[in-house]
């Protein structure tokens, strides 16, 4: 069940592509899409789509694993990562791929036992669970790869 897990933002959005084979996790790739604030939100928007696209062409996933939107302070954030939320969604649904949404405290659960787990765990763990050398950087990198390990330990099937 190759996922997809996406870590959502408008100036970088993480992404991750894992499955599950028994017990062990395969990592078929990862990385950012990273957007300039010189270009307009709408920019932006499109060129997160064709990126996420373009890796979902590559990779070939069947699911989508998003986290969904926490409480922002400030409302024009949460506007524009719900917009660029909106994007990502589209992207998979448009290449027919299956959507799952699961909360921060969700994703933590599933990667350190303990959901209001730090940052850090987070990392520590999803360097330990798919045997990278390091953790990956930036965050949204490794957040999307939690996402995905949220994913895959949660869903037994499509």
């Amino acid at each position: 069940m190759k996922t997809l897990g996406i870590d959502i933002g408008t100036a970088t959005t993480g992404w991750a592509i894992l499955d599950k084979i028994g017990s062990s996790f395969k990592v078929f790739g990862f990385g950012v899409v990273s957007t300039t604030p010189k270009n307009s939100m709408p920019e932006r928007l499109q060129f997160i789509y064709e990126e996420l696209s373009t890796i979902i062409h590559k990779y070939k996933p069947l699911c989508m694993a998003v986290e969904e939107l926490f409480y922002f302070k400030n409302k024009k954030t949460v506007i524009k990562v719900g917009q660029a939320r909106g994007v990502v969604i589209l992207a998979g649904i448009n290449r027919g791929l299956f959507i799952y949404d699961y909360t921060p405290l969700q994703v933590k659960q599933a990667v350190t036992g303990y959901g209001r787990a730090e940052k850090s765990q987070i990392q520590n763990m999803v360097k330990m669970i798919l045997n990278l050398k390091k953790i990956p950087k930036p965050d949204d990198v490794a957040d999307a790869l939690a996402i995905a390990i949220c994913h895959l330990n949660t869903r037994k099937s499509v």
